[in-house]
């Protein structure tokens, strides 16, 4: 996958390519090995789960960085945030979006999220320039406020090294191609853009169809801030898997199309997810559980329309 990310982005910054299809191609392929390393490689290494060895694990966490966003803001949003309390409004950072765009029936509406269905796949395809750009920097703050990062200097040195990283990853990506082809700026930027598409649509309807489904709960606390459902039983209620069959999907997508099987062993290495889910499965239905799965990822893609429809009136 990291091969798959950098090889093209080689190629383009050897000044070799002459010709504007294959310029777009090598992008986009980029593009998919960007979506590869994010969510085989860098999700289950910070996770904890890609090797025994916690160095290892910690240096491949940094292949997120590798790709433009940033390991340490991941880690609090993803494996503290998202886990802990998926599918809660408030609590879930998966759910905070901007106002045009409500992923929870506890959320507050506008009139503007009856078109959100419609809409959507443009900001979809754009999340990942969002992170590349200002979300990190945006979520790093909020989460220092929220009372993380509270060593001495912690703040600063994880501001100081998400700045150099990225501005590391725009050199590389971006500004070397512009320096060593013979295109204009705006046809390498274009480019650039569209390798980002197609990561941020990847990445972007892998999270959402396993989350924001029809058949999932979005549950609240109690008066007294608690849960009324035991956590294993939480995360089955508002997970969901998808297209079990698919093999090349498992590859590409790091197996999170047994996000069943991640949300409630998400310190066990995704290889491993496709010969657990039966157990899982069973073990769900032997206590009563839900075990949501669709057949297919386009069926799955169809009901989170219907969901996002359905998350736009009133």
């Amino acid at each position: 996958m990291i091969a798959l990310f950098f090889v093209p982005l080689l190629i383009l910054s050897s000044g070799i390519v002459s010709s504007t299809p294959i310029l777009f191609a090598l992008y986009i392929l980029s593009g998919f090995g960007m979506a590869g390393v994010g969510m085989g490689v860098m999700h289950d290494a910070i996770h904890g789960s890609y090797s025994k060895n916690k160095k290892i694990n910690k240096f491949l966490g940094y292949s997120f960085n590798l790709i433009g966003g940033n390991a340490t803001v991941w880690k609090i949003q993803h494996n503290v945030l998202h886990h802990t309390y998926t599918n809660i409004e408030e609590a879930d950072d998966d759910l905070n979006a901007p106002f045009f765009l409500r992923f929870s029936p506890h959320a507050k509406h506008y009139w503007v999220h009856q078109f959100q269905h419609i809409y959507i796949w443009f900001f979809y395809c754009i999340s990942t320039i969002s992170w590349i750009t200002t979300k990190d920097f945006v979520r790093l703050k909020r989460y220092r406020d929220m009372g993380f990062l509270d060593k001495k200097n912690e703040y600063n040195k994880a501001l100081a090294g998400m700045s150099a990283w990225k501005i590391a990853y725009y050199i590389y990506a971006l500004i070397l191609p512009m320096i060593m082809l013979p295109f204009s700026w705006g046809i390498i930027l274009l480019a650039f853009l569209c390798m980002h598409f197609v990561t941020g649509f990847l990445v972007s309807i892998v999270f959402q169809i396993a989350h924001i489904m029809p058949n999932t709960n979005f549950p609240l606390p109690n008066n007294n801030g608690e849960m009324d459902d035991s956590w294993y039983g939480h995360q089955l209620a508002t997970t969901t898997n998808f297209s079990p069959k698919s093999k090349l999907l498992y590859w590409l997508i790091g197996g999170l199309n047994y996000q069943v099987e991640h949300h409630v062993l998400p310190d066990v290495c995704h290889v491993h997810y496709k010969g657990l889910s039966k157990i899982v499965a069973d073990t769900a239905k032997e206590f009563g559980m839900t075990y949501h799965v669709k057949s297919s990822l386009f069926s799955a893609i169809g009901d989170h329309t219907r969901m996002l429809k359905s998350l736009g009136k009133k």
